[in-house]
């Protein structure tokens, strides 16, 4: 397929991609491009490096995708990721366990049967413009086209360090799962038909806005093309 396009079927009800961008395959000079990107989103601490997306357009290129202005080509939204054999990881296993730190080389294409979500990232300054929606729905055609059972993502619970010394991070992954509370990341994966199926306790450890946890979602897609949550 060429990285000139990448073909994505929006998630049912959501807005489409801003026409003033468009989403393709990552190629290896955006690298750049997605380390600035990832240094904007995530910080320093949690930014990728050079060998590790190296190593994504290496193991899986046609797993990595961009979001692009159309007018400078700069990247202002990137997806990161890998098919995995689920039966290989228990549901509580860490982010770095499950990507090999990032290097992605635990990919399987040939025995996976899941498509697992190392990362998404979003410029600020296009939020709203449906670059999360476009890039949720590019993995969904992704697992469709590839015959994959489901998506598979840790959930970033950043909001629950405001909370941690009332609730625990079950207590507050239902809150939101029920609605009565809004977290920035786990809302909109419910949004977009994600379901919690575990509490992953040391995911990322660094992350300290999440206290190291993370709400394990899937996602699996209905035979007759909608979303079953």
């Amino acid at each position: 397929m060429s990285a000139e396009a990448f073909p994505h079927r929006p998630p049912s009800g959501a807005s489409p991609l801003d026409p003033s961008l468009r989403i393709r395959l990552t190629r290896p000079g955006d690298i750049p491009g997605v380390i600035r990107l990832s240094h904007r989103v995530y910080g320093p601490e949690g930014a990728w490096l050079t060998p590790e997306v190296r190593s994504h357009q290496r193991v899986f290129p046609e797993g990595q995708l961009v979001v692009v202005r159309r007018d400078s080509g700069r990247i202002v939204g990137l997806a990161v990721s890998l098919v995995i054999v689920s039966d290989a990881f228990p549901l509580e296993a860490s982010w770095n366990r499950i990507t090999a730190r990032g290097h992605l080389t635990t990919h399987d294409l040939a025995e996976g049967d899941t498509l697992y979500g190392a990362g998404v990232a979003v410029h600020p300054d296009v939020r709203g413009m449906g670059v999360g929606r476009a890039l949720y729905g590019a993995r969904e055609a992704m697992v469709r086209r590839l015959g994959l059972a489901r998506i598979r993502a840790g959930a970033r619970i950043s909001g629950y360090h405001r909370v941690a010394g009332q609730l625990t991070p079950r207590q507050y992954v239902d809150e939101v799962v029920a609605g009565r509370r809004r977290d920035p990341t786990l809302s909109f994966q419910l949004h977009m038909g994600f379901r919690v199926v575990a509490i992953a306790p040391n995911y990322l450890p660094q992350d300290r806005e999440s206290r190291g946890h993370a709400a394990v979602v899937e996602w699996t897609p209905d035979p007759d093309g909608g979303i079953r949550g």
